[in-house]
């Protein structure tokens, strides 16, 4: 089997972080969110993997996963951004006769892809669909059953058949490629996978529903970048390897052997990464700092800051921010209790 990851999207709710990256190369809990895709695929057992890409996501993509190992990655450009079903057969030719996986890239699961692929291997539907319960459907593609036969699919209904949102991972065999080839655009202008999926259905193949066990995250605004970073950071173990000094570590926490931690606290769950350096803080439970930042004089909590981020002489506690890569968080004299801040790459704040 392969897999299909969809990366060409501008990740418009998400700004002003994707004003100068793509939403799969912002990071949580240390990595890329399409890198914890494409682990989550390796542990499937999945190694073939295409990203679909425009132009001007690929650089950045190519970059965030060139480091990656055990996997043969292709890049896959779609020129224009005409929705997912589009997305999945600008990859036709490239996934051939083979079963494929469709994993958005921006999704999480707690147990990963593993139990679709192997249910999808052992009882061969012409299609395989993750299946979560929502209490807002009418944002998501959503399936009416007959036990774990998909009866129906709907791309965000103004009166939804159910509750039972798609989560985000599909399995394929290529059929779906005949349904989606010449397949009219729907009332928002785009190509629709769960018209693919409909058509499927209508064709009398054999499309299934399966539950998504423990929790799942879209990862599309930014207080689910932050919920994200938690969820993934609650599965780390402590790893000292860095200088501690005159510092108190509590809960699990990660030093890189570059980083330096001194006179400071942190109460993990906590990732710092290589050459971090903590001087003088407090970092509060689930924070991923990236590599080469600098917290000075600060404190921090429930936050994600990504490489090359400085952050000092802040009075005050900087609580649920996303800070961009070589964004810069300076304090003043007059401040108010908190701040929520999320702050792109290199900007620069003074808190006066």
């Amino acid at each position: 089997m392969k897999a299909i990851i969809p990366a060409a999207g501008l990740g418009t709710r998400l700004r002003p972080l994707t004003y100068t990256r793509p939403k799969p190369v912002l990071r949580v809990a240390g990595y890329p969110i399409i890198c914890h895709a494409i682990g989550t695929l390796q542990q499937a057992g999945i190694t073939e993997i295409g990203i679909v890409v425009s132009d001007i996501t690929r650089d950045e993509i190519q970059h965030a996963v060139e480091h990656l190992q055990g996997v043969q990655l292709t890049l896959i450009n779609q020129h224009e951004q005409l929705g997912l079903g589009h997305a999945v057969l600008t990859a036709r030719e490239w996934v051939g006769q083979d079963d494929f996986c469709v994993y958005l890239g921006d999704n999480l699961f707690e147990f990963g892809a593993r139990p679709f692929v192997e249910r999808f291997g052992q009882t061969r539907p012409t299609a395989l669909i993750a299946l979560v319960e929502v209490e807002n459907p009418t944002a998501f593609g959503v399936a009416e059953l007959q036990g774990e036969q998909i009866t129906r699919l709907v791309e965000k209904p103004a009166v939804p058949p159910s509750n039972l949102a798609v989560a985000g991972l599909y399995c394929f065999t290529p059929e779906l490629f005949e349904v989606l080839d010449g397949m009219p655009a729907s009332a928002r202008g785009e190509y629709e996978i769960t018209d693919g999926i409909q058509g499927l259905i209508e064709r009398g193949c054999t499309v299934t529903g399966q539950a998504v066990q423990g929790w799942w995250k879209d990862t599309g605004r930014p207080a689910d970048l932050l919920d994200a970073n938690r969820l993934l950071l609650e599965r780390i173990e402590s790893n000292i390897q860095g200088v501690v000094e005159d510092a108190q570590l509590t809960g699990h926490v990660v030093v890189p052997a570059s980083a330096r931690v001194t006179r400071s606290k942190i109460l993990g769950p906590v990732l710092l990464g290589e050459d971090v350096v903590i001087e003088d803080a407090y970092i509060g439970p689930f924070t991923s700092i990236g590599k080469g930042s600098v917290v000075r004089g600060a404190e921090v909590e429930h936050s994600v800051v990504d490489e090359g981020a400085i952050i000092e002489h802040v009075s005050t506690r900087l609580q649920d921010c996303l800070i961009g890569v070589r964004a810069q968080v300076r304090g003043g004299r007059t401040l108010p209790r908190t701040h929520k801040l999320t702050i792109s790459d290199a900007s620069v704040v003074e808190l006066a």
